[in-house]
């Protein structure tokens, strides 16, 4: 490693341990004055004491149950289902959970894809299979409340349980600096989203797999990929990331002993469904390709620029060309590609893990507003800052709230509640803007590495496993050929 490192606050040289590992307020403004309500910055002489029960994990996983338990809080006045009013819309509490409880028949004992053609990947169909037969077991032990409100209680508890997998692998993976696991565990959009689908356990997966990267097991790494694409599609652009670094580094085995334990951990979760249910499990599929644009999607706003106009009460029901779609998305992933193989020095794995998921949301038709969630910890550890992090995740947050308000007003008799499609759009391209920026911001951190809080101290890539510390093989040759040319420039 051959660039500076950023000067370290006073204090910030001491060995690592409980007692003096990175905080926030050493590094960030916005936590140095959000602080001051506590008493202000961490201190020269402070720190946890030797023993002491509250180690930086137990204190992030603390804010995450904190978080968590806000989140159901906001969901809780549509836990009955008894939607009069348009609750879910006036209160902000919607959750799919609610609604799907009886659309797959869940409440009255089906297996999902042998009974109901179900619309999520296997993981996730088997989990709200597993919570609704232990709703049912709870009612028959204590039936004063109902199994929809027992279900959805059963699935927040074990989307909690997630949501700590998640906190416990960021902080892990960040090593040295698990207090930026913080911002997770604080996330407001986890108190918005964490209730609204099952994403959370595909993010408990991708974390878990970040982390059994860092540790160097590529087999677990793959295996946890494998589970969360189960779960989710996203997880498996980890594998993207990945490869890049290993064609940097060189270091192909670990990379494909993940690829191939990815492969086939997915294929046994999903070869017995589809063999026996073939239609329940290809529906996932069938209406991935099938479903006309999200209203929050770069497709949407497009068509709807180029159709109807800024001035239209709704998204237009359009399905753009798979192939199409497909480009576009491909293109994007060609474009961090370029970025993680022309960057001066080798990039971390948890920035081209960002930029490949934040490439997948901007390119694909369907952006569901959890689907947010998925940037947080990767954020958390890609660039650890907090200022722009929370505006976009208040932008988020300002999505779902006239997302929430356009459909109030879609509804009969509420058009006068309502808002139209352009006042969300111009919500949308403001998020969309931030993302990009900080998205920006990374690349920058990838160009001028002494500017990534991460590598302070000469530190490479603490969740990079084997390219932490591993040979840049195009370092060497981009160098070589950038002198090359400025002395071809020089002569005379």
């Amino acid at each position: 490693m051959t660039f500076a490192a950023p000067p370290r606050p006073a204090g910030a040289d001491r060995p690592l341990g409980a007692a003096n590992l990175p905080a926030p307020t050493h590094t960030d403004p916005t936590a140095v004055r959000a602080s001051r309500i506590l008493g202000g910055v961490w201190g020269r002489h402070a720190g946890v004491a030797p023993g002491s029960w509250w180690t930086p994990m137990r204190m992030v996983m603390a804010m995450t149950c904190f978080t968590l338990l806000l989140g159901f809080a906001q969901k809780s006045p549509c836990a009955s289902g008894q939607w009069t009013g348009n609750k879910q819309y006036t209160h902000m509490c919607y959750s799919d959970v609610v609604p799907l409880w009886s659309d797959e028949r869940l409440d009255v004992g089906g297996v999902p894809y042998r009974d109901t053609a179900v619309e999520y990947p296997v993981l996730t169909g088997g989990f709200m299979w597993l919570t609704a037969e232990l709703t049912r077991g709870v009612h028959a032990i204590d039936s004063q409340w109902t199994e929809l409100v027992i279900f959805g209680a059963l699935t927040a508890l074990l989307l909690g349980a997630c949501g700590l997998m998640v906190t416990a692998g960021t902080a892990q993976t960040a090593r040295r600096r698990p207090y930026d696991a913080a911002i997770f565990a604080l996330s407001p959009l986890l108190v918005i989203h964490a209730f609204s689908n099952w994403d959370l356990l595909a993010m408990a997966l991708t974390s878990a797999a970040l982390w059994a990267w860092a540790r160097r097991q590529p087999v677990l790494a793959g295996t946890l990929i494998g589970l969360g694409a189960a779960a989710k599609l996203y997880p498996v652009f980890l594998l993207v990331a990945i490869a890049i670094l290993a064609i940097r580094t060189r270091k192909y085995a670990p990379a494909a002993w993940a690829t191939l334990s990815a492969v086939l951990v997915w294929l046994a979760v999903n070869a017995p469904i589809a063999a026996f249910y073939y239609r329940g499990w290809s529906e996932f599929y069938r209406f991935s390709i099938e479903r006309p644009t999200e209203r929050s999607t770069v497709w949407a706003m497009g068509k709807t620029l180029t159709s109807t106009g800024i001035g239209a009460g709704d998204a237009p029901f359009w399905i753009p060309p798979g192939a199409a779609v497909a480009a576009v998305l491909l293109a994007a992933l060609v474009i961090v590609t370029w970025i993680g193989l022309r960057a001066p020095v080798k990039p971390r794995l948890a920035q081209l893990a960002f930029l490949v998921v934040l490439a997948f949301l901007l390119t694909t038709k369907v952006w569901s507003p959890q689907y947010s969630l998925w940037l947080v910890p990767l954020l958390a550890l890609a660039r650890p800052r907090w200022r722009l992090n929370l505006l976009w995740q208040f932008t988020e947050i300002a999505v779902w709230f006239l997302t929430l308000t356009l459909l109030l007003g879609l509804n009969p008799g509420q058009p006068q509640h309502g808002i139209g499609y352009g006042w969300l759009m111009v919500m949308l391209v403001a998020r969309d803007v931030l993302l990009l920026s900080i998205a920006g911001l990374i690349v920058r951190e990838m160009w001028r590495p002494e500017l990534d809080l991460v590598r302070a101290g000469a530190v490479d890539d603490p969740g990079g496993g084997y390219f932490d510390d591993a040979r840049d093989w195009f370092a060497p040759a981009q160098a070589a050929t950038s002198e090359a040319r400025r002395n071809a420039m020089s002569a005379p």
